[in-house]
């Protein structure tokens, strides 16, 4: 892991930060720089969820303060100068695209040097989470994702369809109290507080466990799959504004830009995550 670039989404970017430094100290992997990126999208006015995740954006975690800064410099030339100077990067967004889309703009010839772009975000046959026709890191900064979508990097996308598969059932929350140590009591506390939201919301039994379908998807692909179609974002002013428009089915003949997940083998998920964290 080269670094890990912090953006404003489900909270302020104060939190964002705050919440970064916190995990990689308890994750033992303080020498990954974590950087401050943008407070707010690329045009429209930020858009916050504490609501869902408490004030902090890492509530039921129950972790101290972090005893480490920020890097130096900010996110959106980190990703430029990372990109640029190795080979083969992969970029992996769990929130709004408000960092990359910068730095696209800032420096457009790292499109080509991206190996590819694996984000957790969008829908299709689900609809939205946020809006009902958006997703909440899409409608974010839906103008942000509007120049990833179209900027020619390979694209794999973990939507809720996917994400809403992936239930985090209190047997499965127990596995990672069983693990016993301060990274399982974490994962165990901030998904047992997150959950109660998505629970009376969908009325399923357990909360989507959206954000880690990435990192699953880098480990073991063979977890989920999905199909190469044409996405478009709505990045108009309209009640469809941050839709992923997802052409399963290729009616409209586009060039296909994006591998977007519809299945997830949610066993095997739970398992890869229970033996990860139980490792650190």
């Amino acid at each position: 892991m080269l670094a890990i670039t912090a953006v404003a989404g489900n909270v302020p970017l104060h939190h964002t930060v705050n919440n970064a430094l916190r995990l990689v100290e308890l994750a033992g992997r303080t020498g990954v720089p974590v950087y401050a990126g943008a407070s707010g999208p690329m045009v429209k006015k930020l858009v916050t969820a504490e609501y869902v995740h408490g004030p902090t954006g890492l509530d039921g975690a129950d972790l101290p303060p972090p005893s480490i800064e920020p890097a130096p410099g900010h996110a959106v030339q980190a990703i430029i100068d990372l990109v640029m100077s190795h080979d083969g990067v992969t970029l992996c967004t769990l929130g709004p695209l408000t960092n990359v889309g910068l730095a696209l703009a800032l420096e457009p010839r790292i499109a080509e040097r991206i190996e590819q772009l694996v984000l957790m975000g969008g829908g299709f046959f689900e609809g939205g989470n946020t809006t009902p026709a958006a997703e909440f890191n899409i409608y974010v900064d839906p103008h942000a994702a509007h120049r990833v979508f179209t900027a020619g990097i390979p694209l794999v996308m973990m939507p809720l369809d996917v994400t809403h598969k992936a239930l985090a059932t209190p047997e499965r929350l127990e596995r990672f109290k069983e693990i016993g140590t301060p990274a399982g009591d974490a994962v165990y506390g901030m998904l047992s507080f997150y959950e109660r939201w998505d629970v009376e919301k969908y009325g399923i039994p357990g909360g989507p466990v959206h954000d880690a379908c990435v990192t699953a998807y880098l480990l073991e692909p063979g977890i989920f799959r999905g199909k190469h179609v044409a996405v478009e974002i709505d990045h108009g002013t309209g009640p469809a504004q941050g839709m992923t428009l997802v052409d399963w089915w290729g009616v409209t003949g586009r060039e296909p830009n994006c591998l977007v997940m519809n299945y997830i083998d949610a066993d095997r998920f739970f398992d890869l995550l229970v033996d990860r964290i139980g490792r650190l």
